[in-house]
């Protein structure tokens, strides 16, 4: 091999020519005269060299702290992806229990599939920050729960590994995307989990299998290390079967991350929530939000609303409250996670540009290698969000993206506006009790909608950021009886009342079995 053969195999990129500049010139219609594009031509020698001293400098990448072996591909429970045993500490706020982690989550050496088959035989070589924080605290992490396909479902009917079934009636679906850690919570084969949200993935599960799930305030839990969907609706947050153990799992990965997580602040606030989120709700005021209930099953309302009034009981003011633009909140979240994903987590790897914090590096390699050898292996939904995203960024640009996002301060401002006066709203978390997992009688269209079909309430939470907790109300009548969501929203950063409230919604079944 000659000394230039070598030269060229080892450079970063192939330097742009005259004809690539002429020719994206024209496709961009920038009319260059000969002259400029001879400049340019020259100019970017210059920032190639650049880029291949990037190339070669070595990038920082973080330590891995406990001992572990890759595990194994468990066939028998459709909840697992891959069971692993990974030992934190031996003390800590979760010493003694067990935690799966939401397959869309870091975790170094085990294989992470994220319901696709586009990432199938991916190793990360990092755990994420929640990871870090749970085996810090005590944690023993049991396995990757399985999740939807590119956790773009509120089904648990995507993921490449096969459904999820509801651990209440084998027919219906346990809900999305954190379809394995409701179902391995609920069935009390872990005693804490990992889920992640961006228009209800952990507020579903929660609702249809009868557990608490909270998607805490936006940038209060960093998702560094965690799959992206979109930048400013991520959310990653705690799933358990009781009140008091999501607060003691969400004391454990709340706050700063030190600048690796864009989403963050520095001053984020968070108290030690397993030691007040037993102080009560005496003199709390709680709005029952009428929007929340239009069009939602009457025996899951009447569920809730009646679990709600016997709040009074424990010294709080119960009443009813109206905002017509929750009504509107759905319509805003829309371009905002359909051109945001398609921007950021497929057209970006998983990342994209203008990002001031850490990037997975071999995670943004397998998805472009993914999407650029084999798109057809997306969901459906994530392909809907692909061609429409598309469509309008040819004819539109991104002019609804950003009037969306304007709108989401507006109603994140009206939603501060009744919080002023409540402390918490509530309402049903789902419009409907969990569905029938899809069968092939039903049509592609009659799928789309039940995998789709169910995120009114909790959609707008994620494009404003408020906290938003499921807790289970009690069961529908007749058979089979099924659980009935409550959800209880917060003011911003205010995760320890919205906790509070459903700890209070938890006792009126000690008190009252």
């Amino acid at each position: 091999m000659s000394g230039k053969q070598e030269l060229q195999k080892s450079a970063a990129i192939v330097r742009i020519s005259e004809e690539d500049i002429k020719s994206i010139s024209e496709d961009l219609r920038l009319k260059l005269t000969p002259e400029e594009a001879s400049a340019i031509y020259e100019f970017c020698d210059g920032t190639c060299k650049d880029y291949q001293r990037v190339y070669e400098l070595t990038a920082p990448t973080p330590t891995v702290k406990y001992p572990r072996t890759p595990g194994y591909r468990d066939t028998q429970d459709d909840s697992w992806y891959y069971r692993c045993d990974i030992k934190g500490a031996e003390k800590g706020l979760l010493a003694g229990k067990t935690v799966a982690i939401k397959d869309n989550v870091t975790v170094a050496g085990v294989p992470m599939m994220n319901g696709s088959k586009l990432l199938e035989g991916f190793v990360p070589d990092r755990d994420a920050t929640v990871v870090t924080r749970i085996l810090d605290a005590g944690g023993r992490i049991l396995g990757k729960s399985v999740c939807e396909d590119l956790c773009f479902s509120g089904n648990s009917c995507t993921s490449s590994t096969g459904p999820v079934k509801n651990p209440h009636d084998p027919t219906r679906s346990a809900g999305g995307s954190s379809s394995g850690s409701g179902s391995l919570v609920a069935r009390k084969v872990v005693d804490v989990a990992i889920g992640g949200d961006q228009g209800g993935s952990i507020r579903i599960p929660a609702s249809w299998c009868g557990i608490v799930g909270l998607k805490p305030t936006y940038g209060l839990v960093p998702y560094t290390g965690i799959m992206p969907i979109e930048k400013t609706i991520d959310h990653a947050g705690p799933m358990a079967r009781t009140v008091e153990d999501c607060a003691a799992l969400l004391e454990v990965i709340a706050g700063y991350d030190d600048g690796n997580d864009p989403r963050q602040f520095p001053a984020v606030p968070h108290p030690p929530y397993s030691k007040l989120v037993n102080d009560g709700i005496k003199g709390k005021k709680i709005g029952i939000l009428t929007e929340g209930f239009v069009d939602v099953e009457e025996d899951l309302a009447r569920v809730v609303r009646q679990r709600a009034l016997t709040l009074k009981e424990a010294g709080a003011e119960v009443s009813d409250v109206s905002l017509p633009i929750h009504m509107d909140g759905l319509a805003i979240w829309t371009p905002v996670a359909f051109e945001g994903t398609y921007q950021m987590m497929i057209k970006g790897n998983g990342h994209g540009y203008n990002w001031k914090g850490s990037y997975d590096l071999p995670l943004q390699e397998a998805l472009a290698g993914a999407y650029n050898l084999r798109p057809f292996d997306c969901p459906l939904p994530v392909k809907i969000v692909m061609i429409f995203s598309e469509y309008m960024q040819r004819n539109y640009q991104n002019k609804f993206y950003g009037k969306a996002q304007n709108l989401v301060q507006h109603l994140t401002r009206e939603y501060n506006r009744i919080l002023k006066d409540y402390d918490v709203i509530v309402m049903p978390t789902l419009p409907a009790k969990a569905f029938k997992l899809p069968s092939k009688e039903h049509s592609v269209y009659e799928t789309l909608k039940l995998e789709l079909d169910m995120i009114r309430n909790t959609a707008p939470f994620n494009a404003t950021g408020h906290p938003a907790l499921s807790v289970n109300a009690g069961l529908s009548e007749g058979l089979p009886a099924l659980p009935c969501g409550l959800m209880i929203v917060g003011r911003m950063f205010d995760d320890l009342t919205v906790l509070q409230v459903a700890r209070a919604v938890e006792k009126t079944f000690e008190e009252k079995p």
